[in-house]
């Protein structure tokens, strides 16, 4: 075990890549809990739920978007000196998933939707205040080809949100082994508060 870590080589992120990271964080938690209680809910709750986790989800891919374009002008700071050439690899790659995971899972649920044979009769409203549209190419395909899309893409949703799951329980533990069992300062490169990059 590290003692006595220091600052050195340690660096924050900036408030705008702070900001980005827990709101993803916070709607992903949220709509993973929507998604596993919808089956639990009485009937009348379960649409306003099912739009709810839709427009999380579009919410989410839209700061995906932006936090990408962030990260394009503003470079992340270096990953700190005290990790082993093993950590720094398994961050980076928890990481890239991440990644890949916040782009794929909304595509995914949009197309998904998209495919639905009763999408002209509950078309997807942002938190209510206007409508989404569906992904023309798949919405317009015949009926039987749209219905296996549906099957098919809701498979493929529900399987990456495992997915999900899965590196965020390691990303959360990583993230807790080098505060506390470690001592090392990782929380403060990414917790709010006064920024050095």
């Amino acid at each position: 075990m590290k003692a006595n870590v220091t600052t050195e080589g340690f660096r924050r992120y900036s408030g705008v890549a702070i900001f980005l990271h827990w709101l993803i964080a916070a709607l992903l938690i949220v709509n993973v809990g929507l998604a596993l209680s919808v089956d639990s809910l009485p009937d009348d709750w379960v649409r306003p739920f099912v739009n709810t986790h839709k427009s999380i989800g579009i919410t989410v891919l839209g700061l995906a978007i932006l936090r990408v374009l962030w990260r394009f002008g503003h470079t992340p700071p270096p990953l700190p000196t005290y990790y082993s050439r093993w950590e720094k690899v398994g961050s980076h790659v928890a990481h890239m998933a991440l990644y890949v995971l916040i782009f794929a899972l909304p595509l995914s649920g949009w197309m998904h939707d998209s495919a639905w044979k009763d999408y002209a009769l509950h078309p997807m409203r942002w938190f209510d205040l206007f409508y989404w549209p569906p992904v023309s190419v798949i919405k317009d395909l015949e009926p039987q080809t749209k219905e296996a899309m549906h099957t098919l893409l809701g498979n493929i949703h529900t399987g990456l949100g495992y997915v999900l799951y899965t590196v965020l329980a390691l990303h959360i533990a990583g993230a807790l082994k080098h505060q506390f069992l470690d001592k090392e300062p990782e929380f403060q490169r990414i917790l709010p508060g006064r920024s050095r990059s």
